[in-house]
């Protein structure tokens, strides 16, 4: 059994083993969401990741600080230096303040993670709370002569950091391909070349979010927020820096530059990315349009699904493969993993049906030694899952009579679930909740339908008694021009 964890490093292309730099305390940065719209499968698969390292990482007795943050100001549309805040653009569409639309998702985020089962990160900063931090980061790196300010907006220079540093070594990125690569584009004249990125913008006159720097009023970066919170809590050099393989480049590429540029070293030892989802083989996600919220799986309100699905058959079909290969979805592929979650735990409610035998033909120790070294080679939870079905198979085989567990091996082919399945992997017994769910939306949403017919027939008096009985229910019900949204209050 090894008693080493080794990570697979982006920064060099290889796995390595995990030293961290203050044992037993381990820092851990993960970029967390924007949060304009509700999560969708694609956001599942980062949390979740993340959400086994911490698990693992607390297992293995290390002490975690755990930081997620939240983007809530500075991401502009496509992921460029130009256009409209996201967050700015649903606040328009739907006449809210940005910061309305930032708490609904960032609830809606919480709610939704909280049913997958992930764990709370230690600190969850936004980046619309760490302004200061971000402009002093900005003075050093300008101090340092990596940036440049153009009417009012700063920008990092790309060419004159590559004179010292070497910019693209996360993703692999050449200068002179950049040159090439990189076309400009109407309104950035400004910029003195099309790679370089904005580390402050001036505001439109229409722009909401805004504050007053020495620059002009406008706003940080996106890239900015993640390096400034990330040392804020974690300190000038931390152990993992993680998020998905789509921010490697530019995203994590300009942190790296922009925290050099201002320290004058990495602040990063390790970086992990996980893989895409993909559906028919192309990445899904917000921008391309083919994305599949996490509601919509829970409820099973979607034209590719046949079913609702309990958010622990999501996390387990997440869990089958490998954090850094790609997963198709499809609703076949999740009938198929609910269909093996089912046996896994009907194998588990079935060890207390054993009976103890003298001997055992199970050896129960050299398969928790068989997880244990899956979980230190760049966390396989897909080999930790067929362990576990190896067990499975050694559980229905002794209620068959076919296999034998003396009462030593009942105890910990039981632990063994407890830690690796629940404690590590972080699945779960609740088996109904997506039925219980399905059934309450369904009756919410006859009830309020209900309502509105009486107030389309001016029957006020039933509209009012349904609301307040729904509400006394813990029901938070919204009002919309021609119809009504709904959600449960937190407890």
């Amino acid at each position: 059994m090894s008693s080493k964890l080794f990570i697979f490093n982006t920064i060099s292309r290889k796995k390595e083993e995990f030293i961290p730099l203050n044992p037993p305390f381990v820092g851990i940065y993960v970029c967390g969401p924007t949060v304009y719209g509700d999560p969708h499968l694609g956001h599942a698969r980062p949390a979740i990741t993340f959400d086994v390292l911490f698990r693992y990482l607390q297992y293995s007795k290390y002490k975690v600080r755990y930081v997620r943050n939240i983007t809530d100001v500075g991401h502009l549309e496509n992921d460029s230096d130009y256009g409209e805040d996201k967050i700015e653009k649903k606040a328009r569409l739907e006449q809210l303040e940005p910061m309305e639309v930032v708490q609904y998702y960032s609830d809606r985020y919480h709610d939704f993670m909280a049913q997958l089962n992930v764990k709370k990160p230690s600190i969850e900063p936004r980046a619309s709370g760490h302004i200061i931090e971000q402009m002093q980061l900005i003075e050093e790196i300008e101090k340092n002569g990596f940036a440049y300010t153009v009417n009012g907006s700063v920008y990092f220079d790309v060419e004159a950091y590559s004179k010292k540093y070497h910019y693209g070594k996360l993703s692999g990125r050449v200068l002179e391909d950049l040159y090439s690569n990189t076309r400009n584009l109407d309104g950035q004249d400004e910029k003195r070349n099309p790679f370089d990125f904005a580390l402050w913008k001036k505001a439109l006159p229409e722009h909401i979010m805004r504050w007053q720097s020495k620059w002009s009023v406008g706003f940080p970066g996106w890239h900015l927020e993640c390096s400034a919170m990330s040392t804020k809590y974690l300190g000038d050099v931390f152990d993992i820096h993680g998020g998905g393989m789509d921010l490697i480049f530019p995203h994590h590429e300009c942190e790296i530059a922009q925290s050099v540029a201002a320290h004058g070293k990495e602040t990063v030892r390790y970086w992990m990315h996980n893989n895409m989802i993909t559906i028919n083989g192309q990445k899904m996600g917000k921008s391309l349009g083919n994305f599949i919220t996490l509601e919509q799986l829970f409820t099973g309100e979607h034209v590719v699904l046949t079913k609702a699905y309990n958010p622990m058959t999501i996390r387990f079909f997440i869990l089958q493969a490998h954090y850094r290969s790609t997963l198709d979805f499809s609703n076949e592929a999740l009938l198929a993993a609910e269909k093996g979650f089912d046996r896994m735990l009907e194998a588990y409610n079935n060890i207390n049906n054993i009976k103890p035998s003298e001997n055992s033909t199970v050896n129960i120790s050299e398969i928790r030694n068989k997880c244990v070294d899956a979980l230190n080679d760049d966390l396989s939870t897909p080999i930790v899952i067929s362990c576990l079905f190896d067990v499975v198979k050694t559980i229905n085989g002794a209620i068959a009579g076919n296999e034998k567990f003396d009462k030593q091996n009942i105890d910990d082919c039981k632990k063994l679930f407890d830690d690796f399945a629940f404690e590590i992997l972080g699945l779960t017994h609740e088996t109904n909740i997506t039925n219980n769910n399905k059934i309450l939306s369904e009756v919410v949403n006859l009830l309020l339908n209900e309502r509105l017919l009486a107030k389309q027939r001016k029957d006020f008096e039933a509209s009012d008694r349904i609301r307040n009985q729904l509400t006394s229910l813990g029901i938070e019900i919204k009002d919309t021009k021609d119809s009504f949204e709904w959600k449960l209050k937190k407890q």
